[in-house]
């Protein structure tokens, strides 16, 4: 069974950065994606970057283009979100997720959209102050 682990979060001011870490588990040797999406309170999820376990590709939000970076070590089966030049308004709870899928039906990177995703972590809460 896949299991997801975030690590993280924590309290920042405005300007800085944060360093996410999603530890991911039980793939087996299917194809998938990880995706993180955020949750702020009062909010709908937003998803805001993915990256495909084959080729790397990747896909930004453009609430995040520009500020936050996904990457992947794939030895230590993590992915991270680095994530610089906060802002008040990216304080939310932030989620990894993955989506298990033969690689041409994966949604990512054209898409991030909840309901490509099987697994879900636990979240991991970022706040930012101004």
């Amino acid at each position: 069974e896949v299991q997801l682990v975030e690590s993280g979060g924590g309290l920042v001011q405005a300007g800085g950065s944060l360093r996410l870490s999603c530890t991911a588990s039980g793939f087996g040797g299917d194809d998938f994606a990880i995706g993180w999406f955020r949750q702020a309170p009062g909010k709908l999820r937003e998803g805001i970057s993915c990256i495909t376990s084959t080729d790397g590709t990747i896909y930004y939000a453009d609430s995040v283009k520009g500020r936050f970076t996904i990457s992947s070590d794939k030895a230590k089966n993590t992915v991270y979100l680095q994530m610089n030049n906060l802002k008040p308004e990216d304080t939310a709870v932030y989620y990894c997720a993955a989506e298990v899928k033969m690689f041409s039906l994966l949604g990512c990177p054209i898409r991030i959209e909840e309901y490509d995703y099987d697994y879900w972590g636990q979240g991991t809460q970022v706040t930012v102050s101004s």
